[in-house]
């Protein structure tokens, strides 16, 4: 039987609520690292498990999706993702200890794979028209959603305390759970069959790695701009502003990249241009340390903030097909987020074996000018 489905506008309300809940668990802990590491006596390398592990479900979760689909559904998966990320910070609130961080991060990141698996088909197949509108607000909550956290995580624990901070997202979690369960009861649950699986051809396995190496940039930056700022004599709340920043500037790039882009049919340009921006901001990382913030800020949330749709806009220029878009999707991004969440890992060894994290910015930088020189080969054409 037919159900109403909720006003658009409604469910626009509910995609970013829910999208607000993507991050924080990952974007407060930068900011939080010198607490962390007295509390909790949390190596960098372990820091960067609380970034890392959650990425990998995420690519787990999307190379899962047209399982997921099948199995769970759109609407009860995503009820039992937002489910877990409230119990993961439920979690953090009891206990601090590195194991404690460490599993929760894994639960709250398989939380964050389901409903980025689940919600895009969930938008898709019920508010077609609507979909650009809908997937750019989902993206728009999600940087919205790193930014209060980067900003207000130091300022938070030094008021109230390192175990209120890391347990207050279960607000945010059980009220757009609330709003979920409630606006989804007008949309009947789907449980789809498993949609043709994306050719691993040639150019398949080069937008994967090109995705992977591009959202490396960006759960690099994440889990330990903060941190380098800190080496620099910056206090946490500052370094989370710094965060805050970047993060509020990606959304804005990602906004004009939306506007702009349909005037280019060569996506070539747009995507040297926005990693020249890359670059030119971790460049600026390693010539200025913890001098003229502002330059590295503009440069790598502009850079980093129009690459994501980017990519994916690119990767959709490759499939002739909705499900054929979907499988290759699901390939690139699930094979792209395990590629990303080894950059943290490398920058937290680095960082537990030397002073500086230089070596990180270097290494992204090798791997920005890697993406240059692929991005050449993603002219128009029908694969």
């Amino acid at each position: 039987m037919n159900r109403t489905l909720p006003a658009v506008g409604m469910f626009a309300l509910l995609v970013f609520s829910i999208a607000l809940n993507l991050r924080p668990i990952m974007a407060a802990m930068g900011p939080l690292f010198p607490l962390l590491q007295r509390d909790a006596q949390l190596s960098a390398m372990q820091l960067s498990l609380l970034t890392t592990l959650p990425v990998i479900m995420m690519g787990l979760g999307a190379l899962a999706g047209p399982l997921l689909l099948h199995r769970l559904g759109e609407v009860r998966g995503i009820a039992v993702g937002l489910l877990l990320l409230a119990l993961a910070s439920i979690a953090r609130g009891f206990e601090q200890s590195a194991t404690a961080l460490i599993t929760s991060a894994l639960v709250a990141g398989c939380g964050i794979g389901l409903i980025q698996a689940l919600m895009p088909a969930q938008i898709k197949r019920h508010f077609g028209a609507k979909a650009g509108t809908l997937m750019a607000l989902f993206t728009t909550g999600i940087m919205a959603g790193a930014a209060i956290a980067a900003a207000s995580a130091a300022p938070l624990a030094n008021a109230q305390g390192l175990a209120l901070t890391l347990a207050i997202p279960v607000v945010p979690a059980i009220i757009a759970l609330l709003l979920w369960l409630t606006i989804s009861r007008g949309i009947a649950p789907i449980h789809s069959n498993q949609p043709p699986r994306a050719a691993r051809s040639t150019r398949a396995w080069l937008l994967m790695i090109f995705f992977g190496i591009g959202t490396g940039a960006y759960t690099l930056v994440l889990a330990w701009l903060p941190p380098f700022y800190m080496q620099h004599g910056w206090r946490p709340d500052q370094s989370g502003y710094v965060l805050g920043a970047l993060t509020l500037t990606e959304v804005a790039a990602g906004f004009v990249l939306s506007a702009l882009i349909h005037r280019f049919r060569d996506r070539r340009r747009p995507l040297l241009v926005v990693l020249t921006l890359i670059l030119l901001g971790l460049i600026s990382l390693l010539t200025l340390g913890g001098a003229q913030a502002w330059l590295p800020t503009l440069l790598l949330g502009l850079g980093i903030g129009a690459l994501f749709p980017l990519s994916l806009i690119v990767t959709l220029d490759h499939a002739h097909t909705p499900e054929e878009a979907g499988a290759l999707l699901s390939f690139v991004q699930g094979g792209g987020y395990l590629l990303a969440a080894l950059m943290p890992l490398v920058a937290g060894i680095v960082r537990d074996r030397a002073a500086s994290l230089d070596s990180a910015w270097i290494i992204m930088s090798v791997g920005i000018v890697l993406l240059m020189v692929m991005a050449l080969r993603f002219k128009p054409q029908r694969m």
